[in-house]
């Protein structure tokens, strides 16, 4: 049943059908409050968190404002990373699900330039894309603006931290003056609001307040330590607990196959999921994953939605995440079943201020932790062994191993030389 929201606002049957596949059934706030000013042609800045709705707020007003019989750009949607312009394109395709004519394309680094410079040339009406990808196929002369009549800028806050005001400004003021501009940003600082002075025409602000978040099944703590010092933390903490299934986030496609790489060497079993992975390819390696294939699996946040694996022992945040709401998506990924789950952060000093914002939100005392010494790993190898070894003795059956052992003592080793090399084998001694 629709909710009421969407009766009262005229959609067209081919958006209704698309929303109620993809499970709308009330809009919330963001998509309440934002649609009917787009819909009105209003310029708007709405402030709200990543997972409010976000992309259908500003998604459902741009299928039914365009053309899809022009083929040309007519919408620009800037994010700041590709993860987020593959999400964003994806919620966009679902939501065009039923106007065939309509085309949404992704252009982003690390992809080919020339098949983007293709579907760019075929126009499509609607082009997602990272500020600097967009900059180059402006300046190849593969991407014309002049027909521009919505642009939405994304996280906006995100892409000023990350240095891409020039790119922005650049491909605002390329843009016509009578366009619609619309800008989300999860914070407020005076660097997004000098943006909207510029370049919006008496925007409507519209403000989501987002209740406090709580993982209370979840006991979570943090590690401090420097970037290059991540790897070997990681691989020390998954000796210390023992961790037999754990889901590691990185926050970009390249640190995931960097670490992917450093724990396959160490023989480690992990895989990696992110968004230049085809599809099929993700979904096999999740059943890997759920079937205890893979003990590790290493993920951007885009690539892991959907993971629902009940015997998640542990979640990583190998990085921080920007968005308290993301860490508590993450997080909530190993308290499955009813049963209490475990998250691990790693921290940075440049990222306390992160740490603070994730406890704020979500009204939790993350506990800091020190990380296992070497020495503590080998003590954690030797208990282990020598527990497993009480066992096997006191359940017997062992004769069939000892003519194995009398056999190198004939060479006239002791009982006690051959129990100990067996021993650095086990704990495989370099010494």
């Amino acid at each position: 049943m629709e909710a009421e929201f969407f009766k009262g606002i005229y959609l067209s049957k081919e958006i209704r059908k698309s929303i109620r596949e993809m499970g709308f059934r009330k809009a919330t706030e963001i998509q309440e409050k934002c649609i009917p000013l787009i819909l009105e042609g209003k310029d708007v800045m709405g402030h709200a968190q990543t997972g409010t709705g976000k992309t259908a707020a500003f998604g459902i007003p741009l299928m039914e404002m365009l053309e899809p019989a022009e083929k040309k750009t007519q919408a620009l949607v800037i994010c700041p990373t590709r993860e987020l312009v593959i999400q964003v394109a994806e919620e966009l395709e679902k939501l065009g699900k039923y106007i065939p004519e309509m085309h949404i394309l992704p252009v982003y680094g690390g992809a080919a330039m020339q098949s983007q410079a293709s579907g760019l040339k075929n126009g499509a009406q609607i082009v997602v894309g990272t500020p600097g990808r967009i900059i180059d196929h402006i300046g190849r002369g593969n991407f014309h603006t002049e027909d521009i009549g919505i642009i939405v800028l994304d996280e906006a806050d995100e892409m000023l931290n990350m240095g891409f005001r020039d790119d922005i400004e650049r491909i605002l003021d390329g843009t016509p003056a009578d366009r619609q501009t619309l800008l989300f940003s999860a914070t407020m600082p005076e660097t997004i609001l000098k943006l909207t002075d510029m370049y919006q025409n008496e925007p409507v602000n519209i403000k989501v307040v987002q209740e406090k978040m709580t993982v209370p099944q979840v006991k979570q703590y943090y590690f401090e330590v420097k970037d290059n010092a991540k790897p070997e933390s990681l691989r020390r903490l998954i000796e210390v607990e023992d961790i037999k299934s754990a889901l590691v986030f990185c926050n970009t496609k390249k640190e995931v196959d960097k670490l992917v790489i450093k724990l396959r060497s160490r023989g480690y079993p992990v895989d990696a999921l992110h968004g230049d992975i085809k599809q099929n390819k993700r979904e096999q390696r999740m059943n890997k994953f759920k079937d205890e294939d893979i003990g590790i699996l290493i993920a951007t946040d885009v690539a892991a939605r959907g993971i629902d694996v009940e015997n998640i022992e542990v979640v990583f945040n190998y990085d921080m995440p920007h968005d308290p709401e993301i860490y508590v998506h993450r997080i909530g990924r190993t308290a499955r079943a009813g049963r209490p789950g475990l998250a691990y952060s790693f921290i940075t000093a440049k990222e306390k201020a992160k740490l603070e914002s994730i406890e704020e939100t979500t009204n939790t005392a993350i506990v800091r932790r020190e990380l296992p010494s070497n020495r503590d790993i080998e003590r954690i190898k030797e208990n282990r062994i020598a527990d497993e070894i009480k066992m096997l003795v006191r359940r017997g059956k062992l004769d069939k191993y000892d003519e194995f052992v009398a056999g190198i003592a004939d060479n006239g080793m002791d009982y006690q030389q051959i129990a100990s090399a067996l021993a650095k084998m086990l704990l495989k001694g370099d010494n």
